[in-house]
């Protein structure tokens, strides 16, 4: 009788130091929360910057068709990822661009400046995304910038570049759409504007 007493004291005082660590732990989640930054696309100091008019620039896809790049005539927005078939990431990503770019009405074009036009066209079937324009243009990644992959620059149906930036994830894609919403530019602005201190570290 004395054992089985023991044994539930103690059994009730590990569930009273869980609880304690549970509540400890969430109060470290809500601390940590409020310290991290939001999350998305980081923009490169170099290059064109979000805000300004793009120029057209015209390429050729891996179907022979011609396809422009921003200008004032682009008429509707474009969501532009560059991917490469050597790039995990940006395989992984191909599902979450489609998705994103049905769901807000873009038009979806990707690119790539390097490598065989074969080994593209083979990747981009295999991906499922042969029916999306795929451009092979070195010019085009020269002039958003384009340094890692994958990259995505979003233009207005206006021509106005709306948000570029290296991005890993649906949530770095989103970002480029919020920032178009809220009309702040950039993941470091919005560190500068609400954390000065952070923002030294994001540079």
């Amino acid at each position: 009788m004395e054992a089985s007493l023991l044994f539930d004291v103690l059994l009730w005082a590990l569930v009273l130091a869980l609880g304690v660590a549970v509540l400890a732990l969430a109060r470290q989640v809500g601390v940590l929360s409020q310290r991290i930054a939001p999350v998305g696309a980081l923009t490169p100091v170099h290059g064109p910057k979000v805000g300004e008019l793009t120029e057209a620039l015209e390429a050729v896809d891996l179907d022979g068709r011609k396809q422009q790049i921003g200008g004032t005539s682009a008429g509707e927005a474009t969501l532009l990822l560059f991917v490469s078939p050597t790039c995990p990431v940006c395989k992984a990503l191909l599902p979450a661009a489609k998705s994103l770019a049905a769901a807000e009405g873009l038009r979806l074009v990707f690119g790539s400046d390097g490598g065989e036009p074969e080994r593209h066209r083979a990747f981009a079937n295999e991906a499922g995304i042969g029916k999306f324009p795929y451009l092979h243009s070195q010019a085009l990644g020269l002039r958003y910038g384009v340094s890692r992959l994958p990259f995505a620059v979003l233009i207005g149906a206006d021509g106005t570049l709306r948000g570029r930036g290296l991005v890993n994830t649906r949530e770095h894609l989103e970002s480029l759409l919020e920032s178009w919403r809220t009309g702040i530019a950039t993941l470091q602005d919005y560190v500068r504007e609400f954390d000065p201190v952070q923002s030294e570290e994001v540079r």
